[in-house]
């Protein structure tokens, strides 16, 4: 198996996270680390016994790491993502790729010719995956309806979101559960319908219809300033399968009230679900092997359904 190097940028939450999900796969291996606070990133560094470096470029230059996984702030990505595109590496940028579209299509531009790919983890959640594998063998239509809550508030106020990405906490963070249309609806989508339009100047409910070229429909709820839930279910005539929390799943089938649940992977209990699965895909993908991970185009696809839905383009 080809050894492939990992570099990180950025030392807060995240790229700790993403360090435990690389550490100890087969033929990978930690090169080096950069933050905007040096000393934030020698103190992980030292953790994880892989050297700090002053910049990206001496990141490259010292470690020629053959993938490098971005973990920054909202407002930083495109300017460090840029950096990133001026190396061979390939690239790993954690979601959102862009603080709203048109950021997220700067980034998109950029990346042109590159090895880019997005860090949806609930894509790789074992959840999901058993999910998709319930509905392999089903080809009737789906109906899919995504429960999203959100508090713009509490993002500043508790969590220390800038004004900005707060405004745009549609792309920042519903982001997320929105991607689901795209992990389970097939075919293209063809209309996406407000039912509740989203009002910026009094965020509440918010409910969009989400048509799809394969007769599969979505339809969003979110709640906006407000309790809620995040949760997911996939309706089919014979199966229904239900993802609350996210995390967890389970299925009913037709003329039963039982909810089977699905295998969850040790992984996504011994690490931030989703990120080990997710770190073996990223390093398929260095080695040129068939992968699951989202590409720079299919994160502004979703990025593109975010607008729609909130009616933002």
């Amino acid at each position: 198996m080809l050894d492939i190097s990992i570099a990180v940028i950025g030392a807060g939450y995240m790229a700790r996270e993403h360090l435990r999900a690389f550490e100890g796969l087969s033929g990978v291996r930690l090169a080096g680390i950069v933050s905007r606070t040096h000393e934030r990133a020698a103190q992980l560094g030292k953790e994880f016994n892989i050297p700090a470096y002053p910049s990206i470029q001496t990141l490259y230059e010292a470690t020629k790491a053959d993938l490098v996984v971005v973990t920054v702030p909202e407002l930083s990505t495109a300017a460090v993502a840029s950096q990133c595109f001026a190396h061979p590496w390939s690239v790993l940028l954690e979601k959102p790729a862009g603080y709203n579209l048109a950021d997220a299509t700067s980034i998109r531009d950029a990346a042109r010719g590159r090895n880019v790919y997005v860090a949806f983890n609930r894509r790789a959640y074992s959840s999901t995956r058993e999910a998709l594998k319930a509905l392999e063998n089903v080809d009737a239509p789906r109906f899919i309806k995504v429960v999203d809550q959100q508090d713009q508030e509490a993002a500043m106020r508790n969590h220390g979101q800038p004004e900005l990405v707060a405004e745009n906490y549609m792309f920042a963070n519903s982001i997320h559960v929105i991607d689901y249309f795209r992990v389970f609806g097939r075919g293209k989508i063809i209309d996406v319908t407000p039912v509740i339009a989203w009002n910026p100047k009094e965020p509440g409910v918010v409910i969009a219809k989400v048509t799809f070229d394969s007769g599969d429909v979505g339809l969003y709820e979110g709640i906006w300033n407000g309790p809620g839930p995040w949760s997911l279910t996939i309706t089919t005539p014979h199966k229904r399968l239900e993802l609350r929390p996210l995390e967890q799943g389970s299925l009913q089938l037709r003329e039963t009230r039982t909810q089977i649940p699905l295998e969850i992977s040790q992984d996504d209990t011994m690490f931030k679900p989703g990120l080990r699965w997710q770190a073996m895909q990223a390093a398929a993908a260095v080695r040129g092997q068939m992968h699951s991970l989202a590409t720079i185009d299919d994160s502004w696809e979703s990025m593109k359904l975010v607008a729609d839905i909130f009616g933002m383009r």
